[in-house]
């Protein structure tokens, strides 16, 4: 039985299994190695190297975004174009690819580079902090091409339902990012900018592995994988639909910088250092959930393109309660053992009763936020990506900015946590709604 007919035909918990463990692994694989990375600077460095990064780590999303855009945009139209056998599309889908890739590499690049300073400024980052974080934040940039073509190369392969293949690129890419990062940071003495030059290498190699995949033919369809043509059509549509991958992007890039600008005003460097430690853990428990959202999108858009809608979503109704039932144990060793995870991540941290309640209170919303990630890949998947830009610009901007701009000023940082708890349930119940009332449409675009 070939992929495809597995994903239509099979028995929906084994196409569950089979298309999300890799896609689990390879993103809990990332979300140890974005762990590792604080570990590593907090520990071969200091607290401020380490909030530094984490200043800067948010700005080096907005790449990941731009990488997400074209690859969540071409996914949904392949795994869908897969579905209705769409052969002639699926050819000329590189051209449009490759030339997105290349024209948002640039855009990023370019003026990011040039504004380094400035943008870390409008971190909150001043002094010392400010320079440590414009080396780390300027070594990435030398690699955004990198970044945005592996990570929508991947993105690619995944749409075909390859999670193995898929998997083992982003693993090769992560394990020599790991290995380096010790070596560079302190072997070599090169500080942050060692660490930022780790990921670039993990990365152009992940991005020679998809080119080398596609190269080969090893893809389920025919392909001009080295055309730079782009159509208008097929452009247009990959960025419809991976347009909510980039509003998130760019959206929780203007949290971050609200958060850390709040925490620089009514908070210390420590409570940075605690906050970035916080969210990259919180970020890390969140993976298996990413690698989930991963192996719905191509199962739902192959059914989806083929017309079985039920189906379509019956899957995603699986996916949340798998994801409910991987999130349960993180949630509970979060809640019980607090004290003992901030330890790990802040060697030497004095932490108070305070941070501990806002450490709980910041993981209490785990086994809700399944609806809510899943749904923003299940809805482009059925060529519905404005009702997942509407979820994202919930979330962002009707709630989080008004939110974190206002509760600091009289609440302090501690509102960051039981604020972002409280937005979080609200998206939550929003979504489920949504998800209550929405038919499958049978009109495909």
């Amino acid at each position: 039985m070939d992929r495809k007919t597995f994903i239509l035909k099979g028995d929906l918990k084994k196409v569950m299994w089979e298309t999300s463990w890799p896609a689990v692994v390879a993103i809990v694989l990332y979300g140890i190695n974005n762990f590792l990375d604080a570990i590593f600077v907090g520990y071969l460095i200091n607290t401020k190297a380490l909030a530094a990064v984490g200043m800067a780590y948010p700005l080096s999303q907005i790449v990941l975004g731009f990488g997400r855009l074209v690859g969540t945009g071409a996914g949904a139209a392949v795994s869908i174009w897969i579905g209705e056998n769409r052969q002639d599309k699926l050819y000329r889908l590189f051209g449009s690819f490759n030339f997105l890739c290349i024209f948002f590499s640039l855009l990023c690049t370019v003026p990011a580079y040039i504004y380094a300073h400035e943008l870390m400024a409008m971190m909150g980052a001043k002094g010392d902090l400010q320079s440590i974080a414009v080396e780390y934040f300027q070594v990435t940039l030398i690699g955004t091409v990198f970044w945005i073509y592996g990570l929508a190369l991947n993105m690619l392969v995944r749409a075909e339902g390859k999670m193995k293949s898929a998997a083992k690129m982003i693993a090769v890419g992560l394990i020599i990012d790991i290995i380096l990062k010790p070596i560079f940071i302190s072997t070599f003495g090169m500080g942050v900018s060692g660490a930022a030059w780790a990921t670039n290498i993990g990365m152009i190699i992940y991005s020679f592995l998809g080119i080398y995949y596609y190269a080969k033919g090893k893809s389920s369809f025919k392909t001009n994988w080295k055309s730079v043509s782009y159509d208008p059509v097929i452009g247009k549509r990959i960025l419809k639909l991976g347009l909510p991958e980039m509003i998130l992007s760019v959206m929780g890039v203007i949290q971050s910088i609200i958060i850390f600008n709040a925490i620089a005003r009514y908070g210390t460097e420590n409570d940075i250092s605690f906050f970035t430690v916080l969210n990259r853990f919180f970020l890390f428990l969140l993976t298996p959930l990413f690698g989930l959202m991963r192996g719905l999108q191509p199962v739902v858009g192959i059914n989806f393109g083929a017309g079985q809608y039920t189906r379509a979503k019956t899957f995603l109704k699986t996916y949340i309660l798998a994801g409910i039932a991987i999130l349960a144990p993180f949630f509970l060793i979060a809640l019980i053992f607090p004290q003992q995870l901030i330890g790990l991540m802040l060697p030497g941290y004095t932490v108070n009763a305070h941070q501990i309640l806002d450490f709980r209170l910041f993981f209490s919303v785990l086994p809700l936020l399944p609806i809510t990630v899943l749904a923003l890949s299940y809805y482009p998947a059925v060529n519905q990506s404005k009702k997942a830009s509407f979820l994202v610009f919930l979330r962002q901007v009707i709630l989080y900015i008004p939110v974190m701009l206002i509760l600091p000023q009289y609440f302090g940082v501690k509102s960051i946590y039981w604020g972002s708890a409280l937005i979080e349930i609200t998206v939550g119940l929003v979504t489920l709604l949504l998800l209550r009332n929405y038919q499958v449409q049978m009109k495909k675009v």
